[in-house]
This record gives C-alpha cells, sequence and structure tokens, in this order.
C-alpha cells in the first residue's frame, strides 16, 4: 500500500515539473536515510550540470547537512551561469531535510 502512494505521489510531482519546466533546468533531490543528493539536469540534452552530495559535505544533523549540500549546488551551478530552476522533489514531501536543501539554494542564489 505505501508503494502505491509513493508512486502516485512521485508521479504528480513530475508531471508538475514538466508543466512548470518551459526552458528551465530542473533541480532534482534523491533522500535516503543516511545522505542526501541533488542534483541540476538539463533535460533537453540528458545532461548533469551540477550535482552536490551529503557524503562529501558533513555538517551536524542531516537537516544541518541537507543545507549545505543546498548552498554548494548553489554555489556550483552559479558558478556555471545557472540560475533559475525548477525544483524536483520526487516522492518526497516538501518538509525536513528536502526544504532545508531547498530553502539554502535559494539563499545561494538560485531562482525557483
Amino acid at each position: 500500500m505505501a508503494a502505491q502512494t509513493t508512486v502516485r505521489r512521485k508521479l504528480r510531482a513530475r508531471r508538475k515539473v514538466r508543466q512548470a519546466a518551459g526552458e528551465r533546468l530542473r533541480l532534482s533531490v534523491f533522500r535516503s536515510s543516511k545522505h542526501i543528493y541533488a542534483q541540476i539536469i538539463d533535460d533537453s540534452k540528458g545532461t548533469t550540470v551540477a550535482a552536490a552530495s551529503s557524503a562529501a559535505v558533513k555538517t551536524g544533523t542531516k537537516t544541518d547537512t541537507a543545507a549545505a549540500v543546498g548552498k554548494a549546488l548553489a554555489e556550483a551551478a552559479v558558478a556555471k551561469g545557472v540560475s533559475k530552476v525548477v525544483f524536483d522533489r520526487g516522492q518526497y514531501r516538501y518538509h525536513g531535510r528536502v526544504k532545508a536543501l531547498a530553502d539554502a539554494a535559494r539563499e545561494g542564489g538560485l531562482d525557483f
């Protein structure tokens, strides 16, 4: 039962991302039990523009680490000339670590 719920939530979120994307790149988030990963993807070319993960950035709690990942990703994206993205939270609710990553990315200079 839980698998159906997460799959439906994932498809619903991805549908909204595709509708909102236009020419923007996609900031995709993957969350595991220990780490959080984020990457900015150019779907038209199928390439990753910038990426960051908590495996490289470790600070304090998981939420603090997620915020550090968001900030690192924003710095890498701005260095490559990317400022506007669309946020793809995947199957995860916009809460906790995912929200901390998004807020830190916004503070770092990304617009979504």
